[in-house]
């Protein structure tokens, strides 16, 4: 008989879970990974096993899950969580974890976030998470990641915060210098001064906690209108088009922009002479309008 078609009491939860829940920050993986390992471990295990267990009408209502073409209500997190034996903390991670994967704004995504560093399993699981969070949250950790690369750079707390425009707290730039030692984007030299650990630092283009990049964008566009009233002109750039593409062009001009910020990244690395400042450069193309349908010409018949 095949595993579709055995009895549901033929399905059994491990009592002790092999997959830990906390040591996921997606909740589909979470699933893809359960299904695969109990489909070998455990008799009788398949998707119309499961389904019975969670009393859904769909044998496929698992995997329609898993490859992301369904979402999960919190009434449907909660069934799941039983179906798959999870209990307590367990349990509640995985429906704040759904929460999470599934919100549909950023301050949505941040509150869940934040639920979920009150696991502290899931602190144990993902111990750099807050310093991660603290990287991109504040504009000025990044900055001093670059200043420690300019030359004069003093390690003094004090001198990091005057140096920086708008100037911070010494205290502020005190927290940082831990961060960026925490995530070990500066260490020390042979003779103890902190240097940055890579010349070159890029988040990629798929990161589990993209909200993090998020709020880092949303802080510098903050400085960049900013910059409009308290930088002089001759010390910043600031210009913008407004154009209409077709499809085609959008797609070569997101892909001319990538190449420009390598371009500019590989040129500072390659610089003959040490740096003297940190500059922010963004890069930004969004839509102005939704996309055209052609326009037909049927209804101007006679």
């Amino acid at each position: 008989m095949a595993d579709g078609d055995r009895s549901c009491h033929d399905f059994r939860v491990s009592s002790e879970q092999q997959i830990d829940v906390f040591e996921y920050r997606d909740y589909r993986v979470f699933l893809q990974d359960t299904y695969e390992y109990r489909k070998k471990s455990e008799y009788g295990f398949s998707y119309r096993a499961f389904a019975k267990r969670a009393g859904l009408k769909g044998p496929n209502y698992l995997k329609l899950v898993t490859d992301g073409e369904r979402n999960l209500t919190s009434e449907m997190a909660g069934r799941f969580a039983e179906a798959l034996g999870l209990v307590g903390e367990a349990a509640s991670y995985f429906c704040d974890l759904v929460l999470f994967n599934q919100a549909s704004s950023a301050s949505d995504r941040e509150r869940s976030y934040r639920r979920l560093q009150g696991y502290r399993r899931y602190r144990a699981a993902f111990r750099l998470d807050a310093a991660h969070a603290a990287y991109h949250a504040e504009w000025y950790i990044p900055a001093i990641r670059e200043l420690c690369a300019c030359q004069g750079f003093v390690e003094d707390p004090k001198w990091i915060a005057r140096a920086l425009r708008p100037s911070i707290t010494a205290r502020q730039a005190a927290q940082a210098l831990v961060v960026l030692e925490q995530l070990g984007l500066l260490v020390r030299d042979s003779v103890g001064h902190l240097v940055q650990h890579e010349p070159l630092v890029t988040t990629g283009d798929n990161q589990p906690l993209g909200h993090h990049i998020a709020t880092f964008h949303r802080a510098m566009l903050a400085r960049a209108g900013d910059a409009l009233d308290t930088v002089a002109r001759e010390e910043r750039e600031v210009a913008a088009l407004t154009l209409s593409l077709n499809g085609a062009q959008f797609l070569d001009f997101k892909q001319r922009l990538y190449e420009l910020r390598q371009e500019l990244l590989q040129a500072a690395a390659a610089g003959a002479s040490p740096p003297d400042r940190v500059v922010q450069i963004n890069f930004q193309m969004f839509p102005l309008s939704l996309v055209s349908e052609p326009s037909g010409h049927k209804g101007n018949q006679k």
